[in-house]
């Protein structure tokens, strides 16, 4: 695993101990860890030059994990991290090891999941205290400089847990012994029968998983919201087996309430990480690119079936924020955003009512009107710009009175200091993105949304990647994270398919084949089934992650049930079918304990039930062609699988088009579902019919 320089050769103990007695984030690629720098704590890049001069002090390790969008991240760092007496703290008690969690999920996994073995709710900053081996033995998140919001203050905790480690020996050992095999028996799954996820199954948990909804303000619960686009897509796909107005109701309220909340940015477009409050007010201001890859999809899903032009419009907004803000060097999408600006979080994003008056002058009281401008502020006395208080679109002349009034706003905005910009290219996020892209290129017939996503494509694959079947994670300032994680082949993989599917390019085909064969030969689980984290030759930590739940991005082992099953239905191969039935084996009995986090798992198993196989045997760019094509993108079908065949090729047998030919010479389209293909249709409007005959909706 390549991390900062310092990483390299081994150092004798005295060179580390050397070392480790200044500050040495300064050679790090990470924008996070630069971030941290010129701190008086002598922070160290993780890598084995720390461990070995924590092990030559005998000194326990503070390990402080974060992102450089996090805002308490920068609130510990300014209350703590840049205070000379607690950095001289620090200094003397510990190595002090700062970790990216983007750049290392696998550390990042690992530590939270044993902060969640003692009970406490997860978080970043993560401050985790670890034997000179790396072996956890307590932490947290958050600590405040003194005591504080029921928590005790860092110098105290810093000095405690130093005590204990060096007079308490028997209580460290146990407390790492139980963590350690704590999260060993983490990567093995519990003792659960396997289960058939059918579509009973999956309904149920969809009934479930209703019931958590705000009806008013859609989402799940209370505050704080996040957009859960995984979850809601599972709603919406029990929508489309049954009809149900109550499943329809929860997607299309929770979307339009986030579309027109606060945690959308009006101006300038894309979604913030989550919101404070129930009402998609107030939001952590960071914009990450999984929650926007998501979203975007999961907005293009309802948009298909209801038309909304609120969501097409959010859409298209927020590829224009893709294109405008988050394209790094070589053309891969950026990670993040910053929430915080000149060192208070939101300045950039907010604003005063005399400001706003002041730039739209005779314009202003309508435009306050519509996106909830009063003197107080809706925030903190400042105002967060938000239409939930009247969602309804106007007619196109208020409409466009108002994005004049907007792109106003904006323009003066951009005169503001800019919040951070975190422009390391990470595999996982990209792949979620380009899938996004290339699906919807072809629904809105976007082909400059299609060149945005081959263009990441393009990056990733040469950039980052070794050799044909090997890809790294992070990529910043010539620094490549290698290996990859299970979540890079994943979300990568589904990249492939999408544009495969988008472009009928055989080489994204054959890319996705390369990279699956990789993961079964370095990532696999012989003996339980599934996939671990991190592959057999990377950094051995104390644990090897083996993780079926989604967090804020899929999970790789969720992605792969649907990934497996699509490569089922294009190629015909039964070793993909036999890989499917594989992952869905190794992890339904998660279904019966905790279905939650498992949305990517049991959204790909309804594919794996219920795909809905459009054969189109004629040639693309033949327009006739491509209006099966379109008409194929056109509906919400989350199980769709398209292969444009030629048809002087026969099918493989397995495929049930097997056998099946053009009428009359023309291009000619086969819906099939299961083993069963509908009459061969060669008019767009006769695709349609069938098409939505195949969903419990007409």
């Amino acid at each position: 695993m390549t991390d900062a320089p310092l990483s390299g050769d081994p150092l004798s103990s005295s060179d580390a101990v050397l070392l480790a007695s200044r500050n040495n984030l300064d050679r790090a690629a990470s924008p996070y860890l630069q971030q941290h720098k010129d701190n008086p704590v002598h922070w160290q890049p993780w890598g084995p030059a720390a461990l070995a001069a924590a092990r030559a002090q005998n000194k326990p390790i503070l390990l402080s994990v974060g992102y450089a969008a996090c805002h308490w991240c920068h609130v510990m760092a300014h209350e703590s991290f840049e205070n000379p007496d607690i950095a001289a703290l620090m200094n003397q008690l510990y190595v002090n090891i700062k970790v990216d969690r983007e750049e290392r999920p696998d550390i990042d996994t690992l530590y939270m999941n044993a902060l969640h073995l003692l009970g406490e709710h997860g978080g970043w900053p993560l401050t985790m205290f670890l034997t000179p081996e790396a072996e956890p033995f307590w932490g947290g998140t958050y600590f405040p400089p003194e005591p504080r919001y029921g928590r005790a203050g860092f110098p105290d905790v810093l000095r405690r847990v130093s005590e204990a480690y060096h007079t308490k020996p028997d209580a460290i050992a146990k407390n790492k012994a139980m963590l350690v095999q704590g999260l060993r028996q983490m990567a093995r799954p519990q003792a659960m029968e396997s289960i058939g996820i059918d579509g009973a199954i999956l309904d149920q948990v969809a009934e479930q998983l209703l019931s958590h909804v705000d009806p008013v303000q859609g989402g799940l619960g209370g505050a704080p919201k996040f957009p859960q686009s995984g979850i809601f897509e599972a709603i919406w796909r029990a929508y489309l087996r049954s009809a149900r107005p109550d499943y329809s109701a929860a997607v299309i309220t929770t979307a339009v309430r986030m579309a027109q909340g606060g945690i959308y940015d009006h101006l300038g477009g894309g979604f913030a990480r989550y919101s404070v409050d129930a009402e998609w007010l107030a939001p952590h201001f960071e914009k990450m690119l999984y929650d926007n890859a998501q979203l975007i999809e999961h907005f293009a899903l309802i948009e298909a079936e209801t038309h909304d032009p609120l969501l097409r419009q959010r859409i298209e907004e927020t590829v224009q924020w893709l294109e405008r803000e988050m394209i790094a060097a070589g053309g891969g999408f950026a990670a993040t955003q910053d929430a915080d600006s000149e060192g208070e979080e939101g300045k950039f994003y907010v604003w005063q009512k005399a400001e706003i008056d002041a730039l739209l002058g005779p314009d202003a009281a309508f435009f306050a009107e519509h996106y909830d401008v009063e003197e107080a502020g809706n925030w903190e006395h400042k105002v967060i710009l938000r239409r939930s208080l009247k969602p309804d679109l106007l007619d196109p002349a208020g409409e466009a009175q108002l994005k004049k009034c907007r792109d106003k706003l904006f323009a003066a905005r951009e005169q503001r200091i800019k919040p951070g910009w975190d422009d390391k290219v990470l595999a996982d996020w990209n792949g979620l993105m380009i899938a996004s892209l290339a699906t919807l290129s072809r629904q809105y017939k976007r082909p400059d949304w299609l060149k945005l996503a081959e263009r990441a494509w393009g990056f990733v694959t040469t950039t980052m990647a070794v050799g044909d079947n090997r890809l790294g994670h992070s990529w910043r300032q010539d620094q490549l994270i290698y290996p990859g994680m299970l979540d890079d082949y994943a979300a990568m993989t589904k990249a492939a398919l999408a544009l495969y599917e988008a472009t009928g390019n055989p080489a994204y085909l054959e890319q996705a084949k390369r990279w699956l064969g990789t993961l079964q030969a370095d990532y696999a689980d012989a003996v339980h089934g599934g996939f671990f984290l991190t592959a057999r030759d990377a950094e051995t930590l104390v644990a090897r992650s083996r993780v079926i739940g989604d967090n804020a991005t899929p999970s790789g082992n969720g992605l792969l049930v649907g990934i497996f099953a699509r490569l089922w239905y294009l190629t015909g191969d039964v070793a993909w079918r036999e890989a499917c039935e594989t992952q869905l084996g190794a992890f339904s009995g998660e279904a019966t304990r905790n279905f939650f986090p498992l949305a990517s798992f049991l959204n790909g198993a309804d594919l794996y039930a219920h795909a809905v196989q459009v054969t189109i045997l004629g040639h693309r760019g033949e327009p006739e062609t491509e209006k099966l094509i379109d008409v194929a993108y056109s509906l919400s079908l989350p199980n769709r699988v398209l292969l444009v065949a030629d048809p002087a090729k026969p099918l493989p047998e397995s495929h049930p088009a097997h056998g099946k030919t053009q009428v009359g010479n023309l291009p000619t389209a086969y819906v099939c579902v299961g083993q069963t293909c509908g009459l061969p249709v060669t008019l767009a409007d006769e695709l349609v019919a069938q098409l939505r005959a195949t969903r419990g909706i007409h």
